[in-house]
């Protein structure tokens, strides 16, 4: 699976190094703060590489622990764009994706007292396949807008937590059910990326 990888992103770089058209864009989403490459293929098709990144906080409660989320966003993006209708596009490829949320839970019930909780959450696919639709393309000549709207299908985040003693291991257990239960949502990421384009 890994050579699949390095030959997708390898036929891609050749591609973008015959293209007659090319364009670079920067922008900021979901996925983080962002900049693509991208180039025409044909008349109504084109291919992109990015990468995005970024950090922030976030909190949430489960009823027994309440959590300091530090969310860490370090993002790929390998896709083609088809636009049959002028500016509107349709995207489609690959996200490798790394993001990563730490946790650091303090316990808001008696159940927990006394405990220390902390623990990760990381995707289920670390390539994850990407759909969406969009308006404007990279490698348009001149200055322009673009964005894009579509989901990451990375599967039900994993969580990973740990209790120091004297919690029991079967409650640390639920609770990490618990915190399953908040993100298995995120099994499809939202991707929502706005910025401007520098075609050439």
């Amino acid at each position: 699976m890994r050579y699949g990888k390095l030959l997708l992103v390898g036929a891609l770089v050749a591609v973008a190094g015959s293209a007659q058209a090319a364009g670079v864009g920067l922008r900021a989403g979901t996925t983080g703060l962002g900049a693509d490459l991208g180039w025409g293929i044909a008349p109504t098709l084109g291919g992109r590489i990015g990468v995005a990144g970024g950090n922030f906080n976030a909190d949430f409660d489960t009823g027994d622990v309440s959590y300091d989320a530090k969310v860490k966003l370090a993002n790929v993006n390998l896709f083609l764009d088809w636009s049959p209708l002028g500016p509107f596009r349709i995207s489609a490829g690959f996200m490798p994706t790394n993001n990563k949320v730490d946790l650091t839970g303090q316990p808001s019930s008696g159940s927990f007292a006394g405990t220390s909780v902390s623990g990760t959450v990381k995707p289920d696919k670390d390539f994850a396949p990407y759909l969406g639709v969009g308006y404007g393309n990279v490698w348009t000549k001149g200055v322009n807008f673009y964005f894009d709207l579509g989901i990451m299908f990375q599967g039900s985040p994993q969580v990973s937590l740990a209790c120091s003693p004297p919690t029991p291991p079967a409650q640390c257990d639920a609770e990490r059910q618990r915190v399953q239960d908040k993100v298995d949502s995120f099994k499809y990421y939202p991707v929502a990326n706005i910025g401007i384009t520098f075609g050439f």
